[in-house]
């Protein structure tokens, strides 16, 4: 048994000042004070001093990172995406397609799945690495207007057998699709999707109001990096940002990069959306944790200079790390460190209906993280190893 004690916990609902965490082999046993719970006898207890315990990152949009791009066929890419993942504090994620010929998206739909399950079977090295936790489909259901860099002949009209083929390469394993609403068929399969349990997320999109809002009564319950590769807001013509924003029963995502949104519309965005149905994303590339140059993505190339991702001079994902966009909207938006951490954490858990992660409880995942008071990663713990 490990005891964990430092300045703060964030459950990250609940604060709890000098805490004790009690961790077993790679679950939580018990989260209390100190005040009121002794250590108990036979346990290693590490302690963090004026630190903060807080649960791992869940990273639910990323492409890749360190030179690797999670769709890259040949040698399995995904280890060091995992270990640049965990030094960022994530310890959970959806490797993210991109529109691509189907062939390669069937073919990286069925390496990602094999990923997932030797993940669930347990670590196979004694490497800190963040854990695959299902697939995001982004793409290729998807507007031609909104596209971004999504290459546009390898778009699909939406449909269930499309659909059903991506399933079945994916082995279940497809927990978010972003999807266009406007599109036809497409309120078919935002149907069956939602039906197969997988969290059905707006965007790349065109849509007017009443397109969006009949995508939310078909099944649709998120929005993917809102404002990004979306039809603008519009006065008198609201759109898909006025359903994004003002429907209680979406959640919705952002790239606080300083990037893709300015900080005074990330503020805005926090403020609209409230901290219950705020989401943060990395939608982080292969140039991720790399210098300057040309990368994959998918089956593109694309540029960094200077902070920005760049295919044929649009912005084409980012190198944004899930720490640095906690600090960022802590500045940004004037969040304390407590609520920035559950748009990290708990928010992405419950979009994504997950069953593990995302808070610090009993019986849960021992995904813990240390902090610094302002943000920055001391140490990470993935179910158990790694402190």
């Amino acid at each position: 048994m490990i005891a964990l004690t430092a300045a703060t916990l964030f459950t990250p609902l609940e604060r709890i000042e000098q805490p004790l965490l009690l961790v077993e082999d790679d679950l939580i046993l018990e989260v209390a004070s100190r005040a009121r719970r002794e250590l108990p006898q036979n346990c290693r207890v590490l302690d963090f001093g004026s630190d903060i315990l807080a649960p791992g990152f869940i990273d639910i949009h990323i492409h890749g990172g360190a030179g690797h791009d999670v769709m890259e066929p040949g040698t399995d890419p995904l280890p060091a995406v995992e270990r640049l993942l965990a030094k960022h504090g994530v310890s959970g994620y959806f490797p993210t397609t991109v529109t691509a010929p189907l062939d390669a998206t069937l073919s990286a739909l069925a390496r990602l799945a094999d990923s997932i399950e030797a993940a669930d079977r347990g670590p196979d090295s004694t490497e800190l690495r963040a854990q695959a936790l299902g697939i995001h489909l982004e793409g290729p259901f998807i507007s031609h207007k909104r596209r971004g860099v999504h290459p546009p002949e390898n778009l699909l009209v939406p449909s269930l057998s499309s659909l059903d083929r991506f399933w079945q390469a994916a082995r279940e394993h497809i927990r978010m699709m972003t999807i266009a609403p406007e599109l036809p068929g497409a309120m078919e399969v935002i149907a069956a999707a939602a039906s197969r349990g997988i969290c059905v997320s707006l965007g790349h999109s065109d849509a007017d109001l009443g397109a969006t809002r009949n995508a939310v009564s078909a099944g649709a319950r998120h929005a993917t990096h809102t404002f990004n590769a979306m039809r603008p807001l519009d006065h008198r013509d609201p759109g898909i940002l006025g359903e994004v924003l003002t429907d209680s029963r979406l959640s919705a995502d952002i790239i606080a990069d300083g990037i893709h949104l300015d900080p005074a519309v990330v503020d805005l965005f926090l403020k609209a959306k409230g901290p219950e149905s705020s989401v943060l994303i990395t939608d982080a590339t292969a140039a991720t944790g790399m210098p300057d140059g040309r990368y994959r993505l998918g089956s593109l190339e694309v540029e960094v200079k200077e902070g920005r991702c760049v295919a044929a001079g649009k912005l084409a994902g980012s190198i944004l790390t899930m720490d640095r966009a906690v600090r960022n909207v802590m500045q940004f938006a004037q969040l304390d460190l407590q609520q920035a951490l559950r748009l990290a954490t708990l928010n992405p858990a419950r979009t994504a209906l997950l069953n593990r992660g995302g808070s610090l409880k009993p019986g849960g995942p021992a995904n813990i993280l240390v902090l610094s008071p302002t943000g920055e990663v001391r140490n990470t713990m993935i179910r158990g190893a790694g402190i």
